[in-house]
C-alpha cells in the first residue's frame, strides 16, 4: 500500500481530533487509511471506489461512488467537514463547493501538479494543471492560509507541484 503524501502526513494534525474527514479523488484510499489509523471518521469519495474495496467495511469510513467530472451533483451540500484532503486531482469547478464543505476552523489540505509537470509524463492535458500560483490565488481569501508552495520535486518521483493548507474562518480560541 502506498504511503500518504508527505505533505498530507506534515499537516493532519491541524485537523481537528476526531473530526470527520473528506478524502475527495480517494483512489485506492491512501490517505482515507491514513486519517483512520489516527483517529479519524473517514468519507472516501471516487468515480470508482473499487480499488479501496479492503477498506470500506472498515466501521469509521463511508465510501460514495460519484463521478463528479460527469455532471454527478455535489453530495456534500448539507454536510461540513473538519478536513478535506485532495491529491493529485484536479477539477477546478469543485473549488468552490471545498470551501462551502468545510466547517469553521475545518483545514483544507490540497496537492497536485502544476504546470510544468507534463515533461515528467502525466497529466499532459493542461486542463489537469495548476497555473502558477493558482491554489493561492483561488484559496486565499475565503480560507486562512497556513501553508503554500510549489516547487518541483526531483527523482525518484519528479514532479512539479502545488501544495496549500487554509483553515476556515479560523477562530484562535479553539
Amino acid at each position: 500500500m502506498q504511503a500518504p503524501s508527505p505533505w498530507v502526513a506534515h499537516h493532519a494534525h491541524r485537523i481537528r481530533k476526531g473530526g470527520e474527514v473528506l478524502d475527495l479523488a480517494c483512489g485506492s484510499g491512501r490517505h482515507s487509511r491514513f486519517f483512520l489509523e489516527v483517529g479519524h471518521p473517514v468519507v472516501a469519495i471516487d468515480r470508482e471506489i473499487e480499488p479501496m474495496a479492503e477498506l470500506r467495511d472498515h466501521p469509521k469510513i463511508e465510501a460514495i461512488e460519484a463521478d463528479l467530472e460527469a455532471g454527478q451533483a455535489w453530495p456534500f451540500s448539507e454536510r461540513r467537514f473538519a478536513g478535506i484532503v485532495v491529491t493529485n486531482y484536479l477539477h477546478r469547478p469543485l473549488f468552490q463547493n471545498l470551501i462551502d464543505a468545510l466547517e469553521d476552523n475545518g483545514v483544507l489540505i490540497y496537492e497536485t501538479f502544476a504546470h510544468g509537470n507534463a515533461r515528467f509524463g502525466h497529466p499532459k492535458n493542461p486542463d489537469y494543471l495548476l497555473e502558477d500560483g493558482e491554489l493561492l490565488h483561488v484559496f486565499a481569501g475565503p480560507l486562512y492560509v497556513l501553508a503554500y508552495e510549489q516547487t518541483e520535486r526531483g527523482e525518484p518521483d519528479p514532479a512539479v507541484l502545488q501544495r496549500i493548507v487554509a483553515i476556515k474562518n479560523p477562530n484562535p480560541w479553539h
